[in-house]
């Protein structure tokens, strides 16, 4: 999209009823702090989490079997 579609686009926006137009105002501002922060998943983590959010059947772990996996991470 180029600049001018976008420069376009606000100045629409400022045609809107106050209350969308403070709804845009709102929206812009989350997406322009997911910028500000500072962690980031690489790119095989992004790709892992895409992978389990696709995953029709997820596999869920018992307590006792997460216990277990804990305490094989804690006794390395």
């Amino acid at each position: 999209m180029s600049k001018e579609q976008v420069k376009a686009i606000l100045d629409r926006v400022l045609t809107w009823p106050s209350e969308r137009q403070e709804d845009a105002a709102k929206m812009l501002m989350l997406m322009e702090s997911a910028d500000e922060n500072v962690y980031r998943l690489r790119d095989g983590q992004a790709e892992e989490v895409r992978r389990r959010q696709a995953d029709p059947n997820p596999r869920r772990l018992t307590l006792d079997e997460f216990k277990e996996r804990l305490r094989r991470r804690i006794d390395l």
